[in-house]
């Protein structure tokens, strides 16, 4: 283990990560509903990324290359990701194995829209 917490955050997070083993040992042992373990592994999702973009503000700090804004370093990650995302999901509508559902990719097209006009006057 590393130092000793040197603030209420340090701690806070001490006590998130004994909880965090604690948590991963119960979902080995139960048999949780679906729909919890997905809500989890979102939740975990947006706690680990905000977690890389305030290492990345602090490394950018420490290394002094100007202080990088948390919320600019989130919005990059999801834009790369987004990114990731579309470049897969068209890999998979080009295969005959994949079956989709007509609503998901409804919905999908109408937010792709949405964020192609909004994209239109930034780019």
């Amino acid at each position: 283990m590393g130092p000793e917490p040197t603030s209420a955050s340090s701690a806070r997070l001490k006590t998130a990560i004994a909880d965090l083993r604690a948590l991963q040992a119960l979902m080995l042992s139960d048999d949780l509903p679906p729909f919890i373990l997905s809500e989890f592994r979102d939740a975990l999702n947006r706690v680990r990324t905000a977690a890389w973009a305030a290492q990345q503000s602090v490394a950018a700090k420490l290394l002094e290359q100007g202080s990088t804004n948390v919320v600019s370093l989130l919005a990059a990650e999801r834009v790369r990701t987004a990114y990731q995302l579309c470049r897969a999901i068209q890999e998979d509508l080009h295969s005959d194995d994949i079956q989709f559902q007509k609503g998901q990719l409804s919905e999908l097209r109408g937010a792709a829209i949405e964020l192609a006009a909004k994209l239109k006057d930034k780019v």
